[in-house]
């Protein structure tokens, strides 16, 4: 559907514990390494395979590059905040999605000169499959049957492995979904701990819309078309701040501040009467629609890979045509 090829080699491991996961990609990984001998890794993100990549390729003295890097929650318990700490501290070139992360990673003794600043690479493929998305959305919204909807998503285990939360989250979607409908489509690891925790509750509700996990281009058309997200997903708090789409995070904390202080989201607490707060408030107010003046941070234009090949470039200038063992002074300063 994004129109990818294929991957060269596929690591085929499946999911798991964290340190299972990330030890299983590890051992994987070590001989894709020695077999191209790359000048560069790029590593995204903050799953597991981005630490473990980075693991590997510096253990075997690859440069690597971390993309979306300096992005901090600052709570330690989140998996993925270990993930992106780990990862920015044995990287050769920080490629940081907006200013904030460089505040993060200079307090965090980072050398400034490994740190780029090049966008936000989620909004590429936003700008480019945007136009697509919008062509589904007729057929989405007769299966969605509202001009007006507020769409949900929940994932998170601080959210839905928590009994009391969970029920917490359930009754304000069910209150909400009276005054507006709602469109949730539901991840399967979430849809388990419902139907575990609150078989109690009244879930049929005729505004309370549960729908299958839907593709990336069908998800894009419903926030695109909502009038609110709610959600504590870290990449929808970025989509909706570029198309100007009110989102409330269900998290006390957000590694994407910059959502906050120039976008379009807010954090609220995971409980009923902050959420129908939060929820009643927003709905009242009007908002900018992706066609409208959508507030959008520096660099979140659709050209961050560009700036991501020109820094790379800067780095080696006859790329592609490397070697496969550059001279070490032309490292990346460290």
């Amino acid at each position: 559907e994004l129109g990818l090829p294929e991957p060269d080699v596929n690591l085929e491991v499946g999911s798991g514990s964290h340190a299972r996961q990330t030890a299983e990609i590890m051992i994987r990984f070590e001989p894709v390494l020695t077999d191209f001998k790359p000048d560069w890794v790029l590593v995204p993100g903050d799953v597991n395979s981005t630490l473990a990549c980075a693991l590997v390729a510096s253990k075997l003295g690859f440069r690597i590059a971390h993309v979306e890097a300096g992005l901090r929650s600052f709570d330690r318990t989140m998996p993925e905040e270990i993930n992106r700490v780990l990862t920015d501290q044995i990287s050769d070139l920080l490629l940081i999605p907006s200013s904030d992360a460089e505040v993060n990673l200079v307090r965090e003794g980072v050398n400034p000169r490994k740190i780029r600043f090049v966008g936000n690479v989620m909004i590429d493929t936003l700008v480019r499959l945007l136009p697509r998305a919008e062509e589904r959305w007729e057929q989405i919204q007769n299966q969605v049957n509202a001009d007006r909807f507020v769409l949900v998503t929940l994932h998170r285990p601080s959210n839905v492995d928590s009994p009391s939360t969970l029920v917490e989250l359930i009754q304000a979607l069910t209150e909400l979904a009276r005054e507006v409908p709602v469109v949730f489509p539901v991840h399967p690891r979430t849809r388990q701990r419902i139907s575990a925790v609150c078989g109690e509750l009244e879930l049929d509700q005729p505004g309370l819309q549960w729908m299958d996990p839907v593709s990336y281009l069908d998800f894009l058309a419903l926030q695109t078309h909502a009038c609110l997200v709610l959600t504590d997903s870290g990449g929808v708090q970025e989509e909706t701040t570029y198309l100007g789409v009110p989102c409330l995070t269900l998290r006390p904390n957000t590694e994407r501040p910059v959502t906050v202080t120039n976008g379009t989201n807010r954090l609220v607490e995971s409980t009923r009467t902050a959420i129908l707060a939060a929820a009643r408030e927003a709905l009242r107010q009007p908002y900018a629609s992706a066609n409208g003046e959508a507030p959008r941070p520096e660099f979140w234009d659709g050209r961050a890979a560009e700036r991501i090949a020109a820094e790379l470039r800067s780095v080696h200038p006859d790329i592609p045509g490397l070697t496969s063992h550059p001279p070490t002074e032309a490292r990346v300063p460290v």
